[in-house]
């Protein structure tokens, strides 16, 4: 199947729809991923990232989805830290948090993906130079276009602390300096698509 026209223009009522089955989607995914992978991201956690013209910037990249209001859930995954200094106790328990109700409700999460870089990253660095990318996210058939606007996000914001805090539980080596960027989809412009099984069996074996 051919890729997706790039100049599309979506009504305001398109907007909504294709944002609510991303995000329900990435919620999906993500279950599956705690429950049935031990949290491992899958392939549609990873999007690939190219420049707004096309040129590749990275075979895969981890996203995370931020829900609107994560002061109670970073409350709790830095309480799960804190409680204990067995990293393996840590990732039980961010597993059984994650395994509950946390992706059962879509409605709750934002549309602004985050993603943590180490301080000096040269990808971390261009996406900023940019000020913006497309993500290509993949799995199975399903396929998402998402141009976005990149940014630096605060270390006192409340995107940072989710996206460090849920990081932390799962990296227990994650080292002080680092940095996290902000990716807001311009849903005008996005695209959802499938792939026809027989492709993305043979894409699967391409070299990322």
């Amino acid at each position: 199947m051919p890729e997706p026209p790039q100049n599309v223009v979506l009504t305001r009522a398109g907007r909504e729809a294709l944002r609510a089955q991303f995000i329900g989607w990435q919620c999906r995914i993500r279950q599956l991923a705690v429950r049935e992978d031990g949290g491992r991201p899958s392939a549609g956690m990873r999007p690939r990232i190219t420049t707004a013209q096309g040129e590749p910037l990275s075979a895969g990249t981890v996203m995370l989805i931020v829900e609107s209001e994560p002061e109670h859930a970073t409350q709790q995954f830095r309480f799960e830290y804190l409680k204990t200094q067995d990293p393996n106790e840590r990732y039980d328990k961010v597993l059984q948090i994650l395994q509950a109700s946390y992706f059962q409700q879509p409605t709750r999460f934002a549309d602004v993906l985050t993603a943590l870089f180490a301080a000096r990253s040269v990808l971390a660095a261009r996406l900023l130079a940019e000020e913006g990318c497309v993500l290509q996210f993949e799995q199975y058939t399903q396929c998402y276009r998402l141009p976005c606007k990149v940014g630096r996000v605060p270390q006192m914001h409340r995107l940072y602390r989710a996206t460090y805090w849920h990081n932390r539980l799962f990296n227990p080596n994650l080292p002080a300096d680092i940095q996290i960027l902000s990716f807001t989809p311009e849903w005008a412009h996005a695209a959802a698509f499938r792939r026809d099984p027989a492709d993305s069996a043979e894409r699967a074996h391409l070299p990322r």
